[in-house]
């Protein structure tokens, strides 16, 4: 090498070596934000103007390149480091850019009159989650009755799960309902307390449980009430007034203290608590039958019970069927259903002995859209059907009910449900409250209309032995004689004869047809006094 190029190439490297050692200028703002690889000390060489050596930007190396200015370090926060053979391998980097933002068209200015209404569907009046929140607030204060396997089962070719109602404390169903009702009541309305004026299982429930939730209760009686259904009430712990007449006065007079005193009025009527605590029914009797195909529920006195046993039980399973059975006399829902709206009135006029609650109340109409919608059949059972069903429940269920906690299984005996043969069926049993007289002359009605009481009278001669003769018929035939009357001075009876009348009591009608067909083949005479 010449003395020129030895001097070139020594000034050359003295200049770049004190570059590469000398202290580094401050960035400027410009050059902090720009990308490292665009940087001016990315570039090789002098920066001078007019130098002669300018060289390109750094790529990835290659043999014979020069040493980068950058160290290895500065690297690390982009994660792009590798170190090769002591150097660094630089790899290529894209700067993704932002989608670009679009705009959208803003949007059509449009009337009101233009935008189509859609109406929002109505609020339902019972849902099954108000009645799942009346089980879990009642379920304390409620008694979970039970859902047994009946014994009449074999007898009329289905299995029959008897939901026993009537054990609750005041003998009704209602109490679910009251219950519900009450303790859905404002702190201000319970302070204030209650009044009732009818004698009917709604009133004792309310009796009941408003003592016991410390909401003071007023019951107005009318003076045609029988004491022991007034000490009923007072026993329960409410305040009896004695006023009136009839049952319309007391309800006057209760109305009437109530607005001056601040109490609140309760009568039965499809108040949206109230049904929500009947249908807790439906829901207990879901649980405890497995594989339910039906379920026959009574609808007299008030159809809340129908209605919100029907919503808790399609809401579980909408296979199951529902059937509501009404009197023959008072068949309400019956007629509504056929006129597709409520009826108030059908001016019938039911025994209001065996069915006291009828008379006092009406079909609603949300009752009855509930109805319509949700119960599959409404049949009607006469009254000697219903007689006899409380007698089926004294001899197998060892239980007594009244005529309207008897119904469902009426209709059973009727023969009016012949669809439910070989299927597993709950009936409800409403109630049981009945005063002892009127249930004696009802077990003595059911035993004759169910052939068990016969009574019949012969003539027979004053000769001595006649009447040792037909006891001793009546004893080989192995019937219970009840009542004797021997009548020697009748205007009917023939000269030199005697008119008996018997009353004897039979095992069932196949016993009752063989001691008709003895005595009256024996007496020729005899006459049978059926009901």
């Amino acid at each position: 090498m010449n003395f020129a190029a030895q001097l070139f190439y020594s000034s050359h490297l003295s200049e770049r070596l004190e570059r590469l050692y000398s202290p580094r200028p401050a960035l400027k703002d410009s050059e902090e934000n720009d990308p490292f690889w665009q940087r001016e000390e990315l570039y090789l060489g002098p920066s001078q103007p007019g130098s002669s050596y300018k060289y390109g930007p750094v790529s990835n190396g290659t043999v014979g390149r020069r040493p980068t200015l950058i160290e290895p370090e500065r690297l690390k926060d982009f994660g792009v480091e590798e170190l090769l053979n002591g150097d660094v391998k630089v790899h290529e980097t894209k700067v993704a850019m932002a989608p670009e933002v679009v705009l959208m068209d803003p949007p059509k200015t449009r009337r009101v009159s233009e935008f189509r209404m859609i109406p929002r569907p109505p609020a339902q009046y019972l849902r099954f989650e108000d009645i799942s929140a009346a089980a879990f607030r009642i379920q304390s204060g409620i008694q979970k009755t039970p859902c047994t396997y009946s014994r009449l089962s074999k007898q009329y070719g289905m299995e029959i799960y008897l939901k026993k109602e009537h054990l609750h404390y005041t003998g009704s169903v209602k109490e679910r309902g009251v219950l519900y009702l009450l303790t859905s009541l404002t702190q201000e309305q319970q302070r204030m307390g209650v009044i009732v004026a009818t004698d009917c299982n709604f009133s004792m429930a309310v009796a009941h449980h408003a003592v016991d939730l410390k909401i003071p209760v007023f019951v107005i009686m009318p003076s045609s009430c029988s004491s022991p259904r007034l000490r009923i009430y007072r026993d329960y712990g409410a305040m009896v007034i004695s006023y009136g007449s009839t049952g319309r006065d007391s309800q006057n007079h209760a109305c009437h203290l109530a607005r001056e005193n601040g109490y609140l009025y309760l009568e039965e009527d499809e108040n949206a608590a109230y049904l929500a605590g009947l249908g807790t029914v439906g829901m207990e009797i879901y649980e405890q039958v497995p594989k339910l195909e039906a379920v026959v529920i009574p609808a007299a006195g008030q159809y809340g019970l129908l209605a919100g046993t029907a919503a808790a039980i399609k809401h579980l399973d909408s296979r199951i069927l529902v059937i509501g059975v009404e009197p023959e006399d008072f068949p309400l829902l019956l007629q509504s259903l056929k006129t597709n709206g409520p009826i108030k009135d059908i001016h019938s006029n039911p025994n209001k002995k065996l069915y006291g609650d009828l008379m006092e109340h009406s079909l609603g109409v949300n009752t009855f859209q509930l109805a319509k919608k949700l119960v599959d059949k409404v049949i009607t059972v006469s009254e000697e059907d219903s007689l006899v069903a409380m007698l089926r429940f004294q001899e197998f269920e060892r239980s007594t009910v009244d005529t309207e906690g008897a119904m469902g299984l009426a209709a059973i005996l009727a023969g009016q449900l012949p669809e439910l043969k070989g299927k597993k069926v709950a009936v409800v049993v409403s109630s049981a409250n009945m005063e002892l007289e009127v249930v004696r002359q009802c077990m003595d009605r059911a035993l004759v209309l169910d052939n068990r009481i016969s009574k019949f009278s012969v003539q027979l001669g004053e000769w001595p032995g006649d009447m040792a003769k037909l006891l001793d018929v009546l004893t080989r035939e192995d019937v219970r004689l009840l009542d004797v009357c021997h009548r020697r001075h009748s205007d009917k009876s023939e000269l030199f004869k005697a008119k008996v009348e018997c009353v004897v009591e039979t095992r069932d009608k196949m016993q009752s047809a063989h001691l008709r067909k003895t005595l009256s083949e024996r007496y020729p005479s005899i006459c049978w006094l059926d009901r």
